[in-house]
């Protein structure tokens, strides 16, 4: 049995879920945990071009946390799956502490090279690669499967407690200094690390043994998922939509240029999605979605590019936070189906490294998104580069729902099933978690 698995008692299955042991210190630890990512990528990117004046300087800020997840999500997974993941998730958030006692250094030394940022980033990167599938595969650990989905509406909504709040304050924090807004985020990741130390893992399962190289066992989450054209279909389609059609990388450029507002403007827009995403994830997390689960998705996906198009045309600044409020409760709607869907239809002893392959396409969405935006508005300027992304995401839903029919058609949660991997034996089992 690892390190930190406690068998749980059937009983525990008959509680309320805020009541299931370790669920609210879990949620209080990640809402540590993010504020102080929420406020670090505003004050970053706030400080990076105020240094630059150059639309390719937020390119790089993206690109410098995207490489390093690219190496290293796959090995992260493998581990996920075979070590404790409580430990794994707290040296992950304290190497996340430390890269904001470095940018904190930085801030406090007032160099105007950016360089050393960058470096930053880049460890901040290799951290998240760990962050990202650790989180997602604890879930199902600490709550039965019957409340699995409404966990994940709450916990996401939840979480977009500290995506309003953060951008909001680390605009405030910038204008009183960057050092301070950096002081706060190391807090954060510290009060992460204690609130996560009693949550105890009582739904991890049995397992079978691993595959002996470890080539093998990292690409096994890539064949799992390649045969499962739900779940494939489901994660490339949120890749390529907000690859194409994001547009959080050009809000600073957008505030300053377009709708001329100050930092406080900057954390509001970033803020209004998170808006959005909280009131939706608050509804799904008491009525959740009971039918035609896969068309939902498809027309939620669609909506956010339509309201990414009504962003990149407003000159208003009302109207601008109106677009993101909408775009951010679509994309929860996406999160919500797209994280169930995976969780209910992958074994625990994989969802590590299934995790990790959907957390490759989720950073490659966003950081890799954060680069096409920010170079594309060097290109062709800013306004041409959201209206290109806009269009772009109304196409790739097009296209998915004749490519990925099966996802279309699904219609309850409780038609995902974990299934073993093709060419699976059964095996006796090892206690995991």
């Amino acid at each position: 049995m690892r390190p930190g698995v406690i068998t749980h008692d059937s009983t525990d299955d008959l509680l309320p879920l805020h009541r299931q042991p370790g669920f609210l210190s879990f949620l209080l630890s990640r809402l540590a945990a993010v504020f102080a990512m929420q406020i670090q990528a505003v004050v970053v990117a706030w400080q990076v071009y105020a240094i630059t004046r150059d639309p390719m300087s937020l390119a790089y800020v993206g690109l410098a946390q995207f490489l390093p997840m690219v190496l290293l999500l796959l090995p992260a997974g493998d581990l996920v799956d075979r070590f404790p993941r409580k430990r794994i998730l707290q040296l992950s958030w304290a190497v996340q502490g430390l890269c904001s006692a470095l940018l904190l250094a930085l801030s406090a030394a007032g160099n105007g090279d950016v360089t050393p940022y960058y470096a930053v980033l880049a460890l901040f990167g290799c951290a998240r690669a760990f962050t990202g599938p650790t989180l997602q595969s604890l879930l199902p650990n600490i709550v039965p499967r019957a409340q699995l989905a409404q966990a994940i509406a709450l916990n996401s909504s939840i979480m977009k407690i500290a995506v309003i709040g953060g951008p909001l304050l680390g605009g405030i924090l910038y204008a009183a200094g960057g050092s301070l807004a950096y002081a706060v985020c190391l807090g954060g990741f510290v009060a992460a690390l204690a609130l996560l130390v009693p949550v105890p893992l009582r739904h991890a399962q049995q397992s079978g043994p691993l595959e002996a190289t470890a080539w093998r066992r990292f690409t096994a989450g890539i064949g799992y998922i390649r045969h499962q054209p739900i779940i494939l279909g489901a994660i490339s389609l949120d890749l390529f939509a907000v690859l194409l059609g994001g547009v959080v990388a050009l809000l600073p450029i957008y505030a300053q240029e377009v709708l001329h507002v100050g930092p406080e403007g900057l954390g509001a827009l970033r803020s209004a999605i998170a808006v959005g995403a909280l009131l939706m994830g608050l509804y799904l997390g008491v009525r959740g979605i009971r039918r035609h689960a896969g068309t939902v998705m498809f027309a939620a996906v669609a909506v956010f590019g339509v309201a990414n198009l009504v962003f990149a045309f407003s000159t208003l600044f009302w109207l601008s936070l109106a677009a993101m409020l909408v775009a951010g409760a679509a994309d929860m709607i996406s999160v919500y189906v797209r994280m169930t869907l995976i969780q209910l239809a992958t074994p625990d002893e994989m969802r590590g490294r299934v995790n990790a392959v959907n957390m490759l396409f989720i950073g490659s969405s966003n950081e890799l998104g954060e680069f096409r935006a920010g170079s594309m508005a060097a290109w062709v300027g800013v306004v041409p580069a959201a209206v290109i992304g806009g269009l772009g995401t109304l196409a790739v839903v097009g296209v998915w729902m004749r490519a990925f029919a099966p996802l279309r058609r699904v219609d309850r949660f409780d038609e995902a099933t974990s299934e073993p991997p093709p060419g699976a034996r059964p095996q006796r089992g090892q206690a995991r978690g």
